[in-house]
């Protein structure tokens, strides 16, 4: 059984939280509603929690507080977040903005708590991979990819989009201001695709809608009673290289005339609104690409090499080390008494001046195995790109696992999920 950490105040939003998943018997796992920022701040600390919900409305807890902290220890970072808002006081889009440098998977609005609340983690829970692995070496990633089948619910593709930005967040290859982009752009086009594509519905008929008072997902609930159009789904897939990422959005309806809309988003101020979302994802990409037909769009960007992770408090005091492409950082046969924190850069591993493996920012270490078994330098690690890295003599890294205990627990589990998955590539298994 496992702990879903819930920071709320709100009675109306528990009782609603409790309901779900008294509702869905199938979720086995303990409810912890979190008020004081002690609490909230012990439980992330020493949890290391994979996953909280967020009342980002709670007007009885300091929420800009609490973000704060996260976001000056990256160690307690690297969890997803959904957050639940009240449509009458904020807008989701200006929340994403607001929150862009913690990791917000999904705003979700406090109406919808009962009926996609347990949607919305189990999403979460079948792609847990592809969020929060964030130690899995470049070699593995070159190459990455996916995809998910979506239903036509408008209310669960910022959870879809988000994961979508979120694989590219947390591997460090875009900053906090285009993943927040990104995200809102894939929710338009995804929007796009089930409201014009699937559904059929025109940019004249969804007017007349929204003019008459019906909302987006009260004309498409309308058009899904169609068991032909229900039927419909969205393939939303993603490819990561080296140098780019490519996101692929494909309805299965009729397609359209794109260069006959774009003129239509220029010279009609009414239809600036309904095509923002390609409008959006043109400033975002180095591409946008629309097939024939019209009913599938890839948008490509270029990757971000210069990201750079933040330190972790208790590394800031630290020394930092300007690397050069091509100086050797580590060499094999040395002694192994530090180890580095991987700010930015990226790093070839060399056994007898054979390339076996790769580092990057998401690896988020450089050296450990050898430094924690107290041997010499298994490998050579020289830098393949400029870069950043925080020397950590083997007392320095003692003392600061003393003054921050959970780093140990971090690191256990990081070590931990290594070895697994070692485990596993040797039993030839995925």
């Amino acid at each position: 059984m496992s702990t879903l950490g819930i920071i709320n105040s709100d009675p109306v939003i528990r009782k609603n939280m409790e309901l779900a998943f008294k509702e869905n018997s199938g979720h086995n796992m303990d409810l912890l509603f979190l008020i004081q920022e002690n609490e909230i701040l012990e439980f992330l600390k020493y949890a290391l929690p994979e996953l909280i919900i967020i009342n980002f409305s709670d007007p009885q807890i300091n929420i800009d507080g609490i973000i704060d902290h996260i976001h000056d220890d990256k160690w307690i970072l690297n969890f997803g977040i959904i957050g639940l808002f009240d449509n009458g006081e904020n807008r989701e889009e200006e929340l994403l903005k607001k929150y862009k440098a913690v990791n917000v998977l999904a705003m979700l609005d406090n109406c919808l708590i009962k009926s996609h609340m347990i949607k919305s983690i189990d999403i979460i829970q079948q792609n847990y991979q592809i969020i929060f692995q964030r130690e899995l070496t470049k070699t593995f990633l070159e190459g990455a990819s996916g995809s998910f089948i979506i239903d036509n619910d408008l209310l669960a593709v910022p959870l879809y989009a988000g994961i979508g930005a979120t694989i590219l967040s947390q591997r460090g290859l875009i900053d906090p201001d285009r993943k927040m982009h990104l995200q809102l752009a894939l929710i338009e086009l995804i929007v796009n695709a089930i409201e014009h594509g699937n559904c059929g519905i025109s940019y004249e008929e969804k007017t007349q809608s929204l003019e008459s008072g019906v909302s987006s997902v009260e004309l498409i609930t309308e058009k899904c009673k169609d068991p032909v159009i229900n039927a419909k789904k969205i393939s939303f897939s993603w490819e990561i290289t080296a140098d780019r990422s490519a996101f692929t959005i494909r309805d299965q309806g009729n397609g359209f005339d794109v260069n006959a809309f774009k003129q239509k988003v220029k010279k009609q101020g009414n239809y600036s609104l309904h095509g923002r979302g390609i409008i959006m994802a043109h400033k975002l990409s180095h591409k946008l690409i629309y097939n024939t037909k019209g009913n599938q769009v890839t948008l490509i960007i270029n990757n971000d090499d210069t990201v750079e992770h933040d330190v972790p408090a208790g590394f800031t005091k630290e020394q930092v080390v300007i690397v050069k492409k091509g100086d050797v950082i580590l060499k094999e046969g040395d002694p192994s008494d530090c180890l580095y924190y991987i700010s930015s850069g990226t790093y070839e591993v060399l056994h007898n001046e054979k390339m076996v493996g790769s580092l990057s920012a998401q690896d988020i270490f450089m050296g450990e195995m050898s430094f924690l078994l107290n041997q010499r330098r298994s490998a050579t690690i020289r830098a393949t790109s400029a870069g950043k890295l925080i020397f950590l003599p083997q007392k320095t890294f003692i003392n600061i696992i003393r003054e921050y205990p959970h780093y140990g627990i971090f690191l256990s589990k990081l070590l931990a999920k290594r070895i697994v998955r070692s485990n596993r590539q040797a039993a030839g298994e995925q």
